[in-house]
């Protein structure tokens, strides 16, 4: 690791460990996120979602999804720091189908890692050189099964243009459960993986999801642009 990556990754670290973000969310998240909740953070990145929920549900369980080694090597010592013991971290990530793929890290111009941004599929729209690291995939609905999950009140995904693959692997999940989903939405990285907007409404539709948008949780009917969307169903 050179000095700078050195340099980042504390600076990194030490954001995570001591900051406490999306606190303005609280009232938004209370009514779907009771005391005990089951709570699923794809895409933990730093953990800064997963120390929110954890803090909401005390009594309850999180399980952080993160596939990239260095967002998980700062994710894991965060969560250790706050004593949020009740976070279980998951070193893969979440798709329609069990598989192994590369996910790209964009390396910035000064050389330090974008790994808020990392991602699947190719990428047109960024010149950047990346770091790839081959991750384990695994399904939403196999996850369930696999931990024998009795319940799911809450689900945020930011995986980056994953959404639609994320959520076609949970489909008998999300009928059963019907927990809210906080993602984000966004037309250009969704084209990366080969998916758009309408996708996503047509997959939550169905399963009695309606969609509010942030920052102001007002209805829409469809995707009005680059935001995160709080679905409820119900």
């Amino acid at each position: 690791m050179t000095l700078k990556r050195r340099v980042d990754f504390l600076a990194h670290l030490l954001k995570a460990t001591l900051r406490r973000h999306h606190r303005e969310l609280i009232p938004v998240f209370a009514p779907h996120i009771p005391d005990e909740a089951v709570v699923i953070d794809v895409g933990a990145h730093a953990g800064q979602f997963s120390k929110l929920f954890a803090r909401m549900a005390p009594g309850g369980r999180v399980y952080a999804f993160e596939p990239s080694a260095y967002a998980r090597s700062i994710l894991t010592r965060s969560l250790a720091f706050n004593r949020l013991a009740h976070v279980t971290v998951i070193p893969m990530g979440l798709s329609d189908a069990p598989a192994e793929l590369i996910l790209r890290t964009p390396i910035k111009a000064h050389g330090g890692l974008g790994f808020g941004i990392a991602h699947f599929g190719e990428d047109g729209q960024d010149a950047r050189d990346t770091m790839d690291q081959v991750v384990p995939l695994t399904t939403l609905d196999a996850f369930a099964e696999q931990e024998g999950l009795s319940r799911l009140d809450f689900l945020k995904a930011d995986v980056e243009g994953w959404e639609v693959n994320v959520l076609k692997g949970g489909l008998r999940t999300l009928a059963k459960h019907r927990p809210a989903l906080f993602l984000e939405i966004s037309d250009a990285s969704l084209a990366r993986a080969g998916s758009k907007p309408t996708d996503i409404w047509d997959i939550l539709r169905p399963l009695g999801y309606r969609a509010l948008k942030a920052p102001e949780f007002t209805p829409v009917d469809g995707y009005s642009g680059v935001q995160d969307y709080l679905f409820v169903a119900g």
